[in-house]
């Protein structure tokens, strides 16, 4: 169970981040069900060509963070 603060801000517990790999900075749409409930939804960005980062000729030895999939998919 959360509270929500003076600012209506709420924590999302650590074990709901580590399930969804939540990081900082996350933009979420909320989305008002009912009286009682919303709704939380990620915003996920789209890659512009997601064959090329697939299907690649390079190794990746890193993560790729979600910030330069869009770059990768443009070059």
């Amino acid at each position: 169970m959360v509270k929500v603060t003076e600012k209506f801000q709420i924590i999302i517990s650590k074990e709901v981040r580590e399930k969804i790999s939540l990081k900082p900075n996350e933009e979420f749409e909320v989305i008002a069900l009912n009286d009682n409930e919303i709704l939380l939804k990620r915003k996920v960005k789209k890659v512009k060509n997601p064959l090329k980062v697939l299907i690649s000729n390079e190794e990746m030895e890193e993560e790729i963070p979600s910030e330069k999939i869009d770059e990768l998919g443009e070059e």
